[in-house]
């Protein structure tokens, strides 16, 4: 699915960075990266992340417990059922998990912080599944697995920002129009992508978002709206749904935001011809 020539630029450079990416030992990561901004809605996890143990699968489930699921270590026995990863889940309410691994980590940060946004994707990828087969992907599996890997939710409080971004006018969305980022104008209103969050263990990789946009004032009334858009199967229909976002550009995620960074037109991308992004979803008032 990674290497579809139908991805746009954004999305087939993300999927060949997952496939390339070897995430860094326990013992040499920095835990001052967890104060990136990334994290930030993460901060109450941040001992499973520091520590200088990995924490073990039982752990995990005391310090993330989940209603009606639980994680399981990712081995011979569980394996040995057959089942898929995502039938696993919806079935039997096991997530396999790696132990002593820093991407299922934080894919179990991601379920115990958003438990509507995964289980909404769990539950169409299923139904995919049962329409095409476990060895078969169709466009909107390939939709849900690039958010559920990179994907951003964006509050979007002022609609004058929407064009910066559709015509991909990133210094005008980055830099003209910093204050917005700080004053409410724009805001990351959720990071699900635990993969964004494995390579973000190394400081100062570009980072690019594949986002859902909901226009609205409150972190919490858009994820749940996303979630919601997700079950119903209102979003994430096909990749092209997702709107990429050059995470680094953003006011305070990046050390050196000066002018030569954002010249770097491999990163800051200009928008390809016939490129159009869908509208964003509302918020519930």
């Amino acid at each position: 699915m990674d290497g579809s020539p139908a991805l746009d630029d954004a999305g087939a450079d993300a999927a060949a960075d997952r496939r390339r990416f070897v995430a860094p030992p326990r013992g040499q990561v920095d835990p001052a990266c967890f104060r990136h901004p990334l994290f930030e809605r993460y901060a109450e996890y941040r001992e499973l992340l520091t520590a200088a143990a990995w924490p073990g699968i039982d752990a995990l489930n005391a310090a993330l417990p989940l209603p009606g699921r639980c994680f399981a270590a990712q081995d011979p026995a569980l394996l040995g059922d057959g089942l898929h990863y995502e039938t696993r889940i919806a079935t039997h309410g096991r997530i396999a998990t790696r132990t002593e691994n820093w991407h299922d980590l934080f894919n179990a940060l991601v379920w115990a912080r958003h438990p509507a946004v995964k289980s909404a994707l769990n539950a169409r990828q299923c139904l995919h599944i049962a329409a095409m087969g476990p060895q078969r992907r169709n466009r909107a599996q390939q939709a849900l697995t690039q958010f559920d890997e990179c994907g951003v939710v964006v509050r979007v409080a002022d609609p004058a920002l929407l064009p910066l971004w559709d015509g991909h006018r990133w210094h005008e969305l980055f830099v003209a129009q910093a204050a917005r980022w700080h004053d409410g104008g724009i805001a990351i209103a959720a990071v699900i992508g635990h993969a964004l969050m494995e390579q973000a263990l190394v400081p100062g990789r570009l980072l690019v978002g594949r986002c859902v946009v909901v226009r609205g004032g409150d972190d919490a009334a858009c994820v749940a709206r996303v979630a919601e858009a997700i079950a119903d199967g209102g979003i994430l229909e096909d990749p092209l749904e997702l709107r990429p976002l050059p995470l680094a550009g953003i006011p305070g995620w990046h050390p050196r935001q000066d002018a030569v960074f954002h010249a770097q037109a491999g990163y800051f991308r200009p928008l390809r011809a016939g490129r159009l992004y869908p509208p964003p979803l509302r918020a519930a008032p």
